[in-house]
């Protein structure tokens, strides 16, 4: 094995990280934004309201990221009114794209995993709250959040590691993350085996630094819990 080779792709594919964490950190905020008002109108008493919110659910949800990339990319570039918009220098280019198409699509995931994080609330936990006199933004602050915080966590710990491996696909739309320039070094050397374990070693080094983050995570946030049981 040619470790001088390993080392100089190695340090190659490091110029990646900075913009796949950059796509990752971004994608995951505006998609959590966006999740929490989708989730609300997916929780909504109206149906005009809850209809739309939960077909954009089953639509991001249904379909491949690949397939939502292209679409962004390639598609909105026919409207013709989008073209003369002020939104256009935007969406013309390809990491803005690759921002939205993530973002739109991490969006419908969170917003079931809230959904389903709030619904995990246990219900007598609620009652006892509301018979001490919470309600309202009070009772979401003390009791509804924290708990759904807790029992969310771990599911949410799996999107942001799946979003670190989804930003790959960003290479479709020529971004030079690590996946990107994996592809250039492949094509430049036809060094396959190699190139390709390096990539896999990074992404796989990234995701076991944001496991281990939220591992600790959920022992501060358990910690009560813990002692209680001891």
């Amino acid at each position: 094995m040619d470790w001088l080779f390993i080392k100089d792709i190695f340090h190659q594919m490091l110029l990646g990280i900075p913009l796949t964490l950059q796509l990752t950190a971004i994608s995951l905020l505006a998609g959590f934004v966006l999740a929490c008002l989708v989730q609300a109108a997916v929780t909504s008493r109206h149906g005009l309201v809850r209809g739309p919110a939960t077909a954009y659910v089953e639509l991001f949800r249904g379909t491949p990221l690949l397939l939502q990339i292209f679409l962004i990319y390639y598609g909105l570039g026919q409207i013709g009114l989008l073209r003369q918009s002020f939104i256009w220098p935007f969406l013309r280019e390809p990491y803005w794209c690759a921002v939205l198409a993530l973002s739109l699509n991490t969006s419908a995931y969170t917003a079931e995993i809230i959904r389903g994080a709030v619904q995990a609330v246990p219900p007598g936990e609620i009652e006892a709250a509301r018979s001490c006199g919470m309600s309202g933004l009070l009772l979401r602050r003390r009791i509804i959040w924290p708990i759904a915080v807790r029992h969310g966590l771990p599911v949410y710990s799996s999107e942001v590691i799946q979003m670190i491996k989804a930003t790959s696909l960003a290479s479709i739309i020529t971004l030079n993350e690590i996946t990107g320039i994996t592809y250039r070094l492949a094509s430049d050397t036809y060094r396959v085996i190699e190139i390709f374990t390096v990539a896999g070693a990074i992404y796989l080094a990234l995701n076991f630094v944001v496991s281990m983050a939220f591992a600790i995570l959920e022992r501060f946030l358990n910690g009560h819990l813990a002692d209680r049981r001891a």
